[in-house]
């Protein structure tokens, strides 16, 4: 059951709205995702169990509020957008071959690979089945979506093209693979709550920005803060060697002095601890935190922009306190 939101937000009627939609939202993904076989069952509520934000549900919730936030169709839609984020879980956790996830072994570490790929392909014809209901153009908007993820997630697999600049190609995988989902959210929640058509144009772009902006934020937390601000061990991407926002703006701006930063953001992994203790302390000092801060302001006052022309009242004020958020959580 779900008694808190992963954002506070100031009102209090629509909190608890979004609250008690996040509850039916949390029934929902453990019927959708029951099945015959007893494995198959088993291993399909496996990350709903471990718990997570619910940001994609709780923005169609948010969204929704704009129209009709009764509607029979927008709990679904919210359903459906958790079910396809958290098959992308399932998978990417293949390929990166990451042992835990969400404070849990994963499940392609207690299962195998084969169970977790099939468990993601299970959730996301779950998804689709539950889309199938709310029209075409639910269909059509989320093969789209499921499209821009893929495209996101080659791109981030095969790396830069021959001449593409490093941190472009990183905002471009951050904007398919990442912020599609999100966008959809928002659009998901306005469409079907009967909202006007200029509300759903502008919370789409709006949640896209948001989206790549949240991405941002988890980055510069990763460096900058500490496990209890961010919740999870501080500098784990940098142990991996994954080269996020602040690590590709340390590489392509280092000057005279930053030899050594250069050489161990340069290795595959930094898992030694006094390595990546040094590493982390090193880059926590470069300026390349500043630039990644100035990236995140950037796509928050895109978001910004969209929401100040979206209708006045508390579901706007909503969606400019989770831009306030994630400029306040790198603070």
């Amino acid at each position: 059951m779900i008694t808190a939101l992963p954002v506070e937000l100031s009102d209090a009627a629509l909190s608890a709205d979004v609250v008690e939609g996040l509850a039916m939202v949390e029934n929902g993904l453990r019927d959708a995702a029951k099945a015959q076989h007893e494995l198959l069952n088993e291993t399909s509520v496996y990350l709903i169990d471990a718990g997570g934000k619910r940001l994609r549900p709780m923005l169609v919730l948010l969204a929704a509020q704009f129209g009709d936030a009764r509607d029979e169709r927008v709990v679904p839609a919210a359903i459906a957008m958790e079910l396809t984020h958290l098959a992308t879980l399932y998978h990417d956790d293949v390929m990166d071959e990451a042992d835990v996830r969400r404070g849990v072994v994963s499940v392609h570490s207690r299962w195998g690979n084969s169970v977790a790929i099939l468990t993601g392909d299970f959730l996301f014809a779950r998804a689709s089945r539950i889309l199938a209901d709310l029209g075409p153009d639910a269909v059509r908007i989320q093969a789209e979506t499921f499209g821009r993820l893929v495209a996101g997630q080659i791109a981030e697999t095969i790396g830069p093209r021959s001449g593409q600049d490093v941190l472009d190609h990183y905002m471009s995988v951050v904007t398919e693979k990442t912020s599609s989902l999100i966008a959809t959210s928002g659009q998901f929640g306005a469409m079907f709550s009967g909202a006007p058509a200029s509300v759903v144009a502008r919370v789409a772009p709006a949640c896209a920005a948001f989206g790549v902006a949240w991405q941002l934020c988890d980055d510069i937390l990763d460096i900058a803060s500490d496990s209890e601000q961010s919740g999870k061990t501080p500098g784990t991407d940098l142990r991996e060697g994954v080269k996020t926002l602040p690590v590709l703006h340390a590489l392509r701006s280092a000057g005279p002095g930053d030899e050594r930063l250069v050489e161990l953001l340069s290795r595959s992994d930094l898992t030694d601890p006094e390595l990546h203790a040094e590493a982390l302390a090193l880059l926590r000092a470069h300026p390349a935190m500043a630039m990644a801060t100035a990236d995140l302001r950037h796509w928050t006052d895109l978001a910004r922009a969209e929401i100040l022309a979206l209708p006045a009242g508390p579901a706007r004020a909503a969606f400019e306190g989770l831009c306030d958020f994630v400029m306040q959580r790198t603070g």
